[in-house]
């Protein structure tokens, strides 16, 4: 591996574009597993013969799993490179999909979900190439974070309508085989091109005039602030899970088909995509924590309209509608991260941040399901979303608190 820093003058280059496509690419490859389990979850259960809590048992073990691996993973791209992080998650992505493939069991078939999809596999490719990637840009450093993040939605856009379609043609063990071979080694052949250091002997500026590096972001202790950001992420992704998670389930039960429900999923984080973009380009103008209290409040508004409707049309809009409200929430946090905290510190503690976020997609998947098998319905999990929704404002909306008063008081010792 290269462990020698790039020149300073690459950043925001015409290189650093490239790097940024690579990286949008891994991602886009990388995070494929996490949405096929969704798509699959309904034949998984007919087969194994399980209930709908112990179907999402899978997705809930990856999840674990894609957040605890992301921290590790995080710490050998700040170490050796994200080259080093993508090459061992390749590896993990084609291990996994393939044990999943020939699984016998719903344990096995959750095991190989939970260790190598999860652990080893996608937590290799969103906290070290979003961290990556904050490293390589000032000027457009929101936009730049927002394209690479926007891989996990684009691979929700593509993934839900191919893997449907491989069920449905060739059924859904020869899918997760080919797509552990098309995922797995493409990955690692991207990861090649990514073998040079990002120019870490270089303390970039943020383009956001709300930036406020310092030893006590928010007027916090280092480890106060970065306790709030992953509560605040766990808490955004249990509501975020809900709809993502069950969305293909929900519409079995409806009597919609699964093949509705996936294009569903797909046009939610199609959605999801262009969500990311503007938050992106929102992010450069007005500051991470300004668009992460932007994106809680429209997700929490987004959540409520699955409440009242329900017919076929109303969940198209309503899943376009939460997939451009809630896109840019995730992101939002790495840049929260780079704008408030030491720049060589950046792949741990968006790797930490991003772990809570998983772990919340994770406890609320699995909240879901078990709500539904105790109520027979899924408005109570959806009220259930609202309330985590809300931890994750108020605690947005007083970080947001904290950061004015703190510049103000800065402003003015200035003119003192």
């Amino acid at each position: 591996m290269n462990n020698t820093p790039a020149p300073a003058d690459l950043i925001d280059s015409r290189y650093a574009f490239w790097r940024l496509v690579i990286a949008l690419l891994a991602m886009l490859m990388g995070s494929s597993c996490m949405f096929a389990v969704a798509v699959v979850l309904p034949e998984v259960q007919a087969e194994f013969g399980v209930s709908r809590s112990d179907a999402t048992l899978p997705y809930t073990l990856m999840m674990i799993g894609f957040g605890v691996g992301g921290v590790y993973m995080g710490k050998i791209a700040d170490r050796f490179g994200v080259t080093m992080s993508l090459l061992i998650g390749s590896a993990g992505i084609l291990i996994g999909f393939i044990w999943a493939g020939l699984s016998t069991s719903i344990m096995g078939f959750a095991m190989a979900h939970g260790l190598f999809l999860g652990l080893l596999g996608t937590s290799s490719t969103f906290a070290p190439l979003v961290a990556d990637t904050s490293l390589w840009w000032n000027k457009r450093r929101g936009i730049a974070v927002a394209v690479c993040a926007s891989g996990n939605y684009l691979a929700g856009a593509v993934w839900p309508y191919l893997a449907q379609w491989g069920v449905t043609t060739i059924g859904w063990r020869e899918t997760y085989l080919w797509m552990g071979i098309v995922c797995g080694v493409s990955m690692g052949i991207l990861a090649l091109f990514l073998r040079r250091r990002p120019p870490l002997n270089v303390v970039a500026t943020a383009a956001s005039s709300t930036a406020f590096v310092s030893t006590r972001p928010f007027g916090l202790s280092m480890g106060q602030a970065q306790t709030f950001l992953i509560i605040a992420g766990l808490a955004c992704c249990v509501a975020m899970s809900m709809p993502q998670v069950h969305i293909v389930a929900y519409c079995v039960d409806l009597g919609y088909g699964a093949a509705r429900g996936a294009e569903m999923l797909s046009l939610m984080l199609a959605c999801g995509v262009v969500s990311r973009l503007i938050s992106g380009m929102i992010c450069d103008k007005i500051g991470g924590i300004r668009t992460l209290l932007l994106g809680s409040s429209l997700q929490g508004i987004a959540l409520l309209m699955f409440l009242p409707f329900d017919g076929l049309v109303s969940l198209y809009l309503i899943a376009a509608t939460f997939g451009l409200f809630q896109g840019g929430i995730v992101p939002s946090y790495a840049i929260i991260i780079r704008e408030h905290f030491p720049a060589a510190e950046t792949g741990r503690r968006v790797g930490a941040v991003i772990m809570a976020t998983m772990l919340g997609m994770a406890l609320g998947g699995w909240m879901s399901g078990k709500i539904f098998d105790v109520t027979g319905s899924y408005k109570v999990a959806m009220i259930n979303g609202l309330i985590w929704n809300g931890l994750n404002l108020t605690i947005a909306f007083w970080l947001f608190w904290r950061l004015r008063r703190q510049s103000l008081g800065v402003s003015g010792k200035a003119f003192g």
